[in-house]
């Protein structure tokens, strides 16, 4: 759906890695880590870059592959490798973006219900919030396990508009990458980009979504005044199950 701005959103939902937090420095200790203790080759930190996106599953196989994708049992002892290796360094080197804790602020301080949706698994993404110092901010937390599908498939943010209680078109998404495009676009959700993130190589156009900001720090200034309650928000710091 195409929408003009100043939009009158009800609800605000937004990605995490790559669009509120740089996390690659967590995520490369870990896969250093991981692809050490299984004799693998080291990766480079553009990699990783590169990798992130679609979780950590996608993540592990891609360090894994180099002519050939790993065998499924050679992958899931890499994912629970990895998982105790990011255990240890989740949240420890990730900052903020500039301008992100600006329009959280303010944002919040409006009376938006905001949303985080995003890929990572709930056991590393609700440290992390913590670790970051946002979790407040948030009044639903839609994980990568916390439904059956993750981005770019449209069930993580349309979770995250039950739980809001909000339609789908009066709910804007943030995001950093043709995930987060694809799935606020199956969702019915107008969707708005941040060109800085983890966009797996292909960088987002303005295009493609409905505004380009360089910094979160615009995203308020996008927005008619809040005139309503327009949704019936969940209780605050709750994550979907």
């Amino acid at each position: 759906m195409a929408v003009q701005f100043p939009y009158a959103a009800a609800t605000l939902s937004f990605d995490l890695d790559g669009t509120l937090a740089d996390t690659v420095p967590d995520l490369f200790l870990a896969a250093q880590g991981m692809l050490a203790e299984l004799g693998e080759a080291p990766r480079r930190i553009d990699e990783i870059h590169a990798f992130v996106g679609k979780g950590i599953p996608n993540l592990v196989e891609r360090c894994l592959t180099w002519d050939a994708a790993p065998e499924k049992q050679r992958l899931d002892q890499a994912v629970a490798v990895f998982q105790r290796h990011y255990h240890g360094v989740n949240g420890r080197h990730a900052a903020l973006y500039a301008g992100v804790q600006e329009a959280l602020d303010t944002l919040r301080a409006a009376g938006y219900p905001l949303a985080c949706v995003t890929n990572k698994s709930q056991a590393f993404t609700l440290p992390l919030l913590e670790y970051l110092g946002i979790r407040a901010h948030f009044a639903v937390v839609v994980s990568g396990d916390s439904v059956a599908r993750k981005k770019p498939h449209p069930e993580p943010l349309l979770a995250a508009c039950a739980s809001l209680g909000v339609a789908p078109q009066d709910n804007l998404h943030v995001g950093d990458s043709g995930n987060d495009i694809a799935c606020a676009r199956a969702a019915g959700c107008p969707v708005v980009c941040v060109p800085y993130g983890y966009n797996e190589g292909v960088p987002v156009d303005k295009a493609d979504c409905d505004a380009l900001i360089s910094s979160l720090a615009e995203l308020p200034g996008l927005l008619r005044p809040l005139q309503h309650a327009g949704a019936r928000p969940a209780q605050r710091g709750s994550s979907v199950p």
